[in-house]
C-alpha cells in the first residue's frame, strides 16, 4: 500500500471494518494535532525530557553526586571548558545534575498521574452515576481536599509522612485527585441517561460494567487534558518541596533542591540556582503547550 492510498484509507467517509475507523479517528486527531506549532512545540519538549531522562548516563559528562576539585573547579561560571552550565558550590558538575534531576522529575509526574487519575475517576464517576448520598458524601470529601491550596495540603501530608521523594510522590498523588473527580463527576451528569445507558440496563448489566465499561472511557479524554495541564503543576508542587527541604533529600540532583542550595550565592554565582530554574520553566511550559493542543484536539465543546 503507497502513502497516499494508505491516507485515502484513513481518511475514508466509509470505513469497512471498526479497526479502520478507529485509525483513520486517530490520523485525523494527528492531523488536527500536528497543525497547531505551539502543541507541537510542547510535545517535542515533552519528548525531549523522556529522552534525555532516559539516556542520562549517556548524556550526561560527569556523576551527578560527585563533585571534582574543591580548589579549581568550584564556581565555575558557564561556558567553562568541560563544564557547558558551570559547577556549584561542591565542584558538581550543573549540566550533569540536571540532566540526571529530570529523571526525578519525569518519575514524580508519571507516578503521580498513575495514582491520582485513578482515583479521581473513580469517585467521580461513582459519585455522578449513583447521586443521592452517595454523591453528597463523596463530594463533600472533595470539597475538604478543594479548600486548602495544593502545596500546602501537600507540605501537611508530607510532615506527617516525613521527608523524601517516596512521601512527597504520595502527597502530591493524595492532593491532584479531587479536580479530576469533579471534572468526571460532571461528564458522567450529562451521559448517565442517555440511551445507551439505558440500554446497558435493560441487557441485565450490572453497575460497575457500565461504569467501567462505557462512562470512564467517556471522560478519560476530559480527565487525560486536565492531567496533562496539571503536570506544570506537579512539578512545581514537587519543586516546592523540594526547596523546602521536605521532598527530595541531598545529595539526590532534584531541580527544587538544587535551587535551594544555589540561593545561597544567587547575587555573586547566579548560574547555581538559575540553570534549575530554567529547567523547571521549559519543562513546565512544554506540558503546559501539550495541554492546550490535546484539548483542542479532544474536547469536543473546545472545537470550534
Amino acid at each position: 500500500m503507497t502513502a497516499m492510498s494508505r491516507r485515502e484509507w484513513l481518511l475514508s467517509d466509509r470505513p469497512a471494518s471498526r479497526r479502520q475507523a478507529r485509525l483513520g479517528q486517530a490520523y485525523r486527531t494527528w492531523l488536527s494535532f500536528r497543525s497547531n506549532w505551539l502543541a507541537m512545540v510542547g510535545l517535542g519538549i515533552v519528548l525531549a525530557l523522556i529522552l534525555v531522562a532516559l539516556l542520562a548516563n549517556v548524556i550526561a559528562p560527569y556523576d551527578p553526586v560527585l563533585g571534582g576539585d574543591l580548589r579549581t573547579e568550584r564556581f565555575l561560571p558557564p561556558f567553562s571548558p568541560g563544564h557547558l552550565l558551570g559547577t556549584d558550590d561542591l565542584s558538581r558538575d550543573i549540566f550533569s545534575r540536571i540532566v540526571h534531576g529530570s529523571r526525578l522529575t519525569l518519575m514524580v509526574v508519571v507516578l503521580v498521574a498513575v495514582i491520582a487519575t485513578p482515583i479521581g475517576l473513580l469517585v467521580g464517576t461513582t459519585a455522578g452515576y449513583f447521586g443521592g448520598w452517595v454523591d453528597t458524601i463523596l463530594m463533600r470529601i472533595t470539597d475538604i481536599f478543594l479548600a486548602f491550596p495544593r502545596l500546602i495540603l501537600a507540605l501537611a501530608f508530607v510532615a506527617a509522612l516525613g521527608p523524601g521523594i517516596e512521601n512527597a510522590i504520595i502527597a502530591i498523588a493524595i492532593t491532584s485527585w479531587p479536580p479530576y473527580a469533579r471534572l468526571a463527576r460532571a461528564e458522567t451528569l450529562t451521559i448517565r441517561d442517555s440511551d445507551f445507558i439505558n440500554a446497558a440496563r435493560l441487557q441485565g448489566a450490572s453497575s460497575a460494567r457500565i461504569l467501567w465499561g462505557h462512562v470512564t472511557p467517556l471522560c478519560l479524554s476530559s480527565v487525560i487534558i486536565r492531567v496533562t495541564l496539571d503536570m506544570a503543576g506537579i512539578i512545581l508542587t514537587a519543586a516546592g518541596l523540594g526547596f523546602l527541604g521536605l521532598g527530595a533529600q541531598p545529595p539526590q540532583p532534584e531541580w527544587g533542591a538544587m535551587i535551594a542550595a544555589g540561593r545561597r550565592f544567587l547575587i555573586d554565582q547566579w548560574w547555581v540556582a538559575t540553570m534549575p530554574g530554567i529547567a523547571i520553566f521549559i519543562v513546565s511550559l512544554g506540558f503546559n503547550l501539550l495541554g492546550d493542543g490535546l484539548r483542542d484536539v479532544l474536547d469536543p465543546k473546545a472545537r470550534k
